[in-house]
């Protein structure tokens, strides 16, 4: 686990019903040995590292629960950061992609018209953003790397087995 994609994220299926599966899962995380704060609505659990240790950084692991055909329950599970960090990085990549996107379409423009191309600084300048975000983005999932970690740990002890991340 020591190389994360963007959104790092996990899928099962159990033998049981979504409100059976759910209940035991919530049950076993809020009596288990590591504090985890639950969040618990139908169909769905958000587990978070508890708030005197979290920091900026911190991800969190929301769960989905759906019924399959068979009457089994499909959990997927997405490793994420908190919401607030999550839009900073989701309008930052919009805004840079957009100026970008027309800067270079502008500087093009005046490239093929043999005018100065200055639109094409600012279309670099916006490439030059969305990388410092990206890598901004892998070095604070590094910073949280140990939080993921232990919230994987604490899925896998409530669930009783072992579970891939992809």
């Amino acid at each position: 686990m020591s190389s994360f994609g963007i959104r790092p994220h996990f899928s099962e299926t159990l033998d049981l019903v979504p409100g059976e599966a759910q209940q035991r899962l919530v049950e076993k995380v809020e009596t288990g040995a590591d504090p985890c704060e639950v969040k618990n609505f139908v169909g769905y659990i958000c587990l978070r590292i508890p708030e005197q240790d979290r920091h900026f950084w911190s991800p969190r692991l929301t769960l989905t629960l759906e019924a399959t055909e068979d009457g089994r329950t499909r959990i997927e599970g997405i490793y994420g950061p908190n919401a607030n960090v999550w839009s900073l990085f989701l309008y930052g990549y919009l805004l840079s992609g957009t100026f970008g996107l027309f800067s270079g379409i502008y500087g093009s423009v005046q490239w093929s018209l043999k005018l100065d191309p200055w639109a094409l600084w600012i279309f670099g300048a916006m490439l030059g953003i969305a990388l410092g975000l990206y890598l901004l983005a892998q070095f604070g999932q590094k910073l949280g790397a140990q939080q993921t970690f232990r919230l994987h740990q604490v899925y896998e002890t409530a669930m009783g087995r072992k579970v891939e991340i992809h």
